[in-house]
């Protein structure tokens, strides 16, 4: 522990091993720019499984010039895109930063509501509503919110993604700003006033160029679609089609398809997205002046087509194989630009994903392996059957969602019963039906300190205030999904295992098969970066990573 508190010594001093080094900066000295990509979706195996198809200066330059962790997990579920991006900022778990889902029931409103929706600020850059956030909801501070005060505030953070919330949450509460795709009929990039009150001039002038626009073209493979062995056959019944497709194969016409897939939305389920967000991601690094002197700032990226292609065609797709190898020249791209404005060897690059994803469960159970759907409706009839013959009305449940039951404790009280054997009871009926793999209590997560296993992911991901009084975990390869794309969302390996990949000042060459964990990136950074830890770390540092 004695490493963790003395900090400021572990941040890029130089190894004394008498070889020449190339005079490119000071060893000493914080990066100039801390650039941390989260890409959306991200299955480990991605990494692998096209690894021969990756050029030398994207994902394989991360890989040979930096720090792999190949056991890299999600340490709770749910496994979604909000509690994703807000565990890697705040090295915390949804027990901690409160954002338990990208939706969940407010227990206190009485109604759903959306990770980063806030009414009380307005749109910037649209006259529509898709700009009213902010990250009121996240309890704790980020990685990005301490660099802010650490620096006084005048290291910059800028946050960037197609998803709201794959910018709002990693931005923090202090950040310069948070950007987002409006797409529709605009495809503007757009913001909300709780950052400020109106576009920068860099950000007006790139949405009055053609930079998008000039995506609208056929999505076309970027190699021989025969040489994607790495992936299923192009013609499957596995995939969703677009509006007005008769197939599911490639190309996909998007000129042809653009009205009826909402115009530029179109773009965010095309690898065409990533490109999109990297050309607005390299006009904010030089639109912003991000690392042009010695105080640190830092770049947030989230990657969201990945998500969305991956949700429409699966994870088996040419089309997820094809993104993943356009998205390898994004980065080469990015990385490259950052060579030249910031310095090689002057920034530090951190990738990983806010969630990995199940293979289309269709398919997997045509190859034999126990998979399938969740029959919701016929488990819905038979629950409200139960409720009223047990307790006389279906109100004591408020709410289903994100695989948990609220209660109504107000009607338990009227009820004379006492809420832990309501509960308890609930639970081992609904641990009867074929949906159900396991459950727990909110008694039991209050009680019992669980420190391996399902219970113990389940309980880093509920939260006293928030969560529900009865968890469900579906069985393993079973899903409440279309039968066409992919999903995620579970405590399982396949939803919770994702690339971390370090890079740059202050890295290490090298690799570990130990097992990490999400919520161990934010301290990590603050090492390197001699800061505070964000208020509600739970993660620790990974000391291997860092140079001595």
């Amino acid at each position: 522990m004695a490493l963790f508190l003395v900090a400021g010594m572990c941040v890029g001093i130089a190894q004394r091993n008498g070889k020449k080094r190339k005079p490119v900066s000071d060893s000493t000295a914080s990066p100039k720019l801390i650039v941390g990509i989260v890409v959306d979706q991200m299955r480990y195996d991605y990494l692998t499984r096209f690894w021969n198809h990756y050029s030398e200066g994207g994902f394989k330059r991360m890989v040979s010039q930096g720090f792999n962790c190949k056991n890299h997990h999600f340490n709770y579920a749910p496994t979604s895109t909000g509690p994703g991006h807000a565990s890697v900022y705040t090295g915390a778990t949804p027990s901690m930063h409160g954002i338990i889902g990208n939706n969940w029931y407010d227990k206190v409103q009485g109604e759903s509501v959306y990770c980063a929706s806030d009414d009380a600020f307005e749109s910037v850059g649209t006259s529509g509503d898709a700009g009213k956030m902010s990250p009121h909801r996240m309890l704790t501070t980020t990685m990005t919110d301490q660099l802010r005060l650490h620096t006084q505030m005048r290291g910059k953070v800028i946050a960037v993604a197609l998803k709201d919330r794959g910018a709002v949450l990693p931005g923090g509460h202090t950040a310069n700003a948070a950007y987002w795709f409006e797409g529709g009929s605009t495809g503007n990039w757009i913001t909300s006033s709780y950052y400020m009150d109106a576009l920068p001039q860099w950000v007006s002038d790139f949405n009055s160029s053609d930079a998008v626009e000039a995506y609208k073209k056929p999505w076309t493979t970027l190699k021989p679609i025969n040489t994607y062995l790495e992936s299923g056959p192009d013609a499957n019944s596995y995939e969703g089609k677009f509006q007005g497709e008769t197939s599911t194969v490639f190309p996909h016409d998007l000129p042809k398809l653009w009205d009826e897939n909402g115009k530029f939305n179109l773009l965010r389920i095309t690898a065409y997205g990533n490109s999109m967000t990297t050309d607005f991601a390299l006009a904010a690094l030089e639109g912003e002046d991000l690392g042009k002197d010695d105080i640190t700032d830092f770049l947030a990226i989230s990657y969201s087509s990945t998500d969305y292609v991956g949700h429409f065609f699966g994870v088996n797709s040419k089309e997820v194989q094809d993104t993943y190898l356009r998205l390898d020249n994004d980065l080469e791209r990015l990385f490259n630009t950052l060579d030249k404005d910031v310095g090689e060897g002057e920034y530090t690059v951190f990738l990983t994903a806010d969630h990995g994803a199940i293979n289309v469960p269709a398919y997997l159970f045509d190859q034999k392996i126990p998979a399938g759907y969740l029959n919701n409706n016929a488990q819905k009839q038979r629950f409200e059957a139960f409720l009223k013959y047990r307790y006389g009305t279906t109100n004591i449940v408020k709410d289903i969602s994100n695989n948990q039951v609220f209660l109504d404790h107000k009607v338990i009280g009227n009820l004379d019963m006492d809420l832990d054997d309501v509960q308890e009871e609930i639970a081992m009926e609904l641990l009867g039906y074929d949906n159900v793999y396991k459950v727990y209590t909110a008694h039991q997560m209050w009680r019992t300190n669980y420190t391996s296993g399902l219970p113990n992911i389940l309980q880093n991901g509920w939260n006293q205030k928030r969560s529900g009084d009865i968890l469900l975990v579906p069985p393993p390869g079973f899903a409440s999904y279309s039968r066409t794309g992919s999903t995620h969302g579970s405590p399982m390996v396949y939803d919770t295992h994702v690339p971390l990949l370090l890079f740059g000042k202050g890295i290490k060459k090298g690799n570990t098969a130990e097992r990490t964990e999400i919520p161990d990136i934010a301290p990590t950074i603050s090492v390197l970066l001699g800061m505070a830890f964000p208020n509600g770390v739970t993660g620790e540092p990974i000391s291997e990573a860092l140079k001595n």
